[in-house]
């Protein structure tokens, strides 16, 4: 029977670990034989690395930020690894973190581990063999939402994050926010930037009741049950994690689905399987999440478009640093285009004030 479980690769060049100085520092915390340890790297993501430890038998996770960056406060390693270790007891699908590291003399950056999580990733199509038909994707796009809308229904101050971030102002700093790291990453210019930043300002919705937000909550974040691919076990990734307007995180989700109608550029960067027959449209997604969590999602446009205008920042800062030769990656080689198609689709949601 076909293994569909995530697998890690050699890593990539220019991201190996100093594998003698981690050696050493896993050998002073966990009780390990002679036989030395075995490193391999997860082949997604664009920001904090992600590495499998191989040691006597044992399977860990080590993140790390990325070679090069110069965001110091987009890659904070403490604070990823104090959230998951409040989040973990209540909220199951969080990994377990087993320690952090700020000794530089270690790996050049602070870093933490975690017991890995065993299953299925799902990022632009379904493993290749495993049977995807419209009840399964059916299936996960609800589980995939419902499990968003949980996240946001959990009592922050109870667990011990209620100083996480400053929920209130939170979208206006986060339009001027995003707006100063687009300018400081800026390779050139684009005629979307202007109307967006007037369109954020004008149509800027009232304040909503703050929840805990993952911020980068998508499908190839989350990792499925083996045995059922509908069943998330695991939600990985919460560096962005913070105090914040729920809508905003739904927002970022629906930014990442491609729905079958949207234009051909939208198509070419499909980042998962919701074209496939089956699968809930961003529409369905905004209707189940407002069922679920009794929130008014009327203002869902505004949402989608300035998580749309976030994750081309994103792309544009991970594009920055492949221009300025700080990353080899050739993954990022062509993603000036996709910055282009991402700040057309969000100007394209507030012309319209659609989904």
């Amino acid at each position: 029977m076909p293994d569909f479980v995530d697998q890690p690769r050699t890593v990539r060049p220019g991201e190996e670990l100093d594998l003698a100085a981690l050696e050493s520092f896993l050998r002073r915390r966990f009780s390990v034989s002679d036989t030395g340890i075995h490193v391999a790297q997860f082949p997604g993501g664009h920001s904090n690395l992600t590495y499998l430890i191989q040691l006597d038998g044992r399977e860990i996770v080590l993140r790390r930020p990325p070679f090069g960056s110069m965001v110091k406060t987009a890659h904070d390693m403490s604070r990823e690894y104090r959230v998951l270790s409040r989040l973990h007891a209540v909220y199951p699908p969080a990994p377990e973190v087993l320690l952090y590291c700020d000794d530089l003399s270690v790996l050049g950056a602070p870093f933490y581990l975690m017991e890995r999580v065993r299953g299925v990733i799902i990022r632009r199509d379904p493993p290749e063999g495993l049977a995807f038909p419209p009840e399964t994707a059916r299936r996960l796009s609800e589980s995939f939402i419902d499990n968003l809308a949980r996240l946001h229904s959990l009592d922050f101050e109870a667990i011990g994050l209620g100083d996480l971030g400053k929920p209130q102002g939170y979208m206006e700093r986060q339009v001027r926010g995003w707006m100063e790291r687009y300018h400081g990453s800026r390779t050139v210019e684009h005629p979307e930037i202007a109307p967006l930043a007037a369109w954020f300002t004008e149509r800027m919705p009232a304040a909503a009741s703050p929840t805990l937000i993952h911020n980068d909550y998508k499908y190839d974040n989350v990792v499925l049950d083996p045995a059922d691919i509908t069943h998330i076990i695991g939600v990985l990734d919460w560096e962005m994690c913070t105090l914040g307007d729920p809508l905003s995180d739904l927002g970022t989700s629906l930014a990442y689905w491609i729905d079958p109608q949207d234009s051909p550029a939208l198509q070419r960067i499909r980042w998962c399987p919701s074209t496939s027959a089956g699968s809930l449209t961003r529409a369905e997604l905004a209707a189940r999440y407002a069922r679920a969590s009794g929130r008014d999602v009327s203002s869902l446009a505004f949402y989608l478009a300035f998580a749309r205008f976030k994750v081309a920042v994103i792309v544009q800062q991970i594009y920055y640093r492949y221009q300025q030769g700080l990353t080899k990656d050739q993954r990022f080689a062509g993603m000036g285009e996709v910055v282009k198609t991402l700040l057309s689709a969000a100007l394209h949601s507030a012309e319209t004030n659609s989904l």
